[in-house]
């Protein structure tokens, strides 16, 4: 099969697609042919192997472990390993994996579901990773509530768009901050206001929020905070920049410091693993027409390096795809 691989940590360059051996599942895992896979920064943090924490995580400290890079995916399932019981060839899925990049590739069971009927493959592979991201930061990390007031930094982004959405869907009353340029893209996904950074500090004080989601963001906590309700609450989704060691996770870490001794909450939360039934609630909210996958373009398989550097550039409207 062909997939996108790499030898070494480094940029898009380092990338090359290659035929390689098609993988077999294992038990508990399925066999998916790829249709569509997703694009976001843990691809590039991990093509990277930036910051250097993140190799010591496991990922590898000279070179990358998994040498076939991407996580979302939507396909059909082609087999099943022993003890999978939820899927049999033929089903179309969407979750994430280990090397999505791939016209094959392997998933746990418990990282897939049924795609939503009313999107497409690719519109699909926009979903898992970006948007549990979003579902945890508000639902289980924030606990957001109906009528609150929710302000959305990052929002035209891909964990952003679904972050506006999802807390529209929750019933608060969202503020989305982005440049001009992708105000009409935020303001078709339900946010309420829209606030263009370039003209405008949004976290001046002069306004106060219950609910701040700073989304790869680098303002210091300190200014955050001036635009919360005094029991409000802080969470910062991801990071950029920041030094070679742990990147932009200085903020996190100062945050979770300073929350016992402040009236706010301040929380943190990053990508990670998500459970069936976080995508299971993905499904109802899309099928119902609360969510839908903003997909900036597509590249094709052999086009990964550009689609990177493109998410790199700061461009992207929701989200980059690759199809297969």
């Amino acid at each position: 099969m062909k997939a996108i691989v790499q030898d070494t940590y480094g940029p898009p360059s380092v990338l090359r697609l290659e035929e390689t051996d098609r993988p077999v599942p294992g038990p508990g895992e399925v066999l998916i042919r790829v249709h569509a896979a997703g694009v976001d920064q843990g691809v590039w943090h991990l093509m990277a192997g930036m910051p250097y924490a993140l190799r010591a995580m496991g990922f590898g400290l000279r070179a990358p472990k998994a040498r076939i890079r991407g996580m979302d995916l939507a396909g059909r399932v082609e087999a099943v390993g022993a003890d999978v019981t939820r899927f049999r060839p033929g089903d179309e899925v969407y979750g994430s994996c280990d090397g999505s990049f791939a016209e094959y590739a392997c998933a746990k069971e418990d990282a897939l579901a049924p795609k939503p009927r009313n999107v497409d493959f690719e519109q699909a592979a926009a979903v898992p990773v970006s948007a549990c991201t979003a579902l945890k930061a508000l639902r289980d990390v924030a606990r957001v509530e109906a009528g609150q007031s929710v302000l959305v930094l990052g929002a035209s982004g891909g964990v952003g768009t679904y972050a506006v959405q999802l807390a529209k869907a929750f019933g608060a009353h969202v503020t989305g901050v982005c440049s001009a340029a992708k105000a009409d893209l935020v303001r078709s996904i339900g946010a309420d206001e829209v606030i263009d950074y370039t003209g405008h500090d949004p976290v001046d004080g002069s306004r106060r929020y219950d609910l701040i989601l700073d989304i790869a963001g680098n303002r210091p906590v300190s200014r955050l905070r001036r635009a919360l309700t005094p029991r409000g609450t802080l969470v910062i989704v991801g990071g950029e920049g920041g030094g070679r060691w742990i990147g932009g996770n200085e903020r996190q870490l100062g945050a979770l410091l300073l929350s016992p001794f402040v009236g706010h909450r301040l929380r943190t939360v990053a990508a990670m693993e998500h459970h069936h039934s976080d995508l299971q609630v993905l499904t109802e909210l899309i099928e119902a027409g609360s969510v839908t996958p903003a997909v900036d373009r597509s590249y094709p398989l052999a086009e990964v390096p550009d689609a990177i550097r493109y998410l790199r550039e700061g461009h992207v409207r929701g989200k980059i795809v690759i199809r297969l």
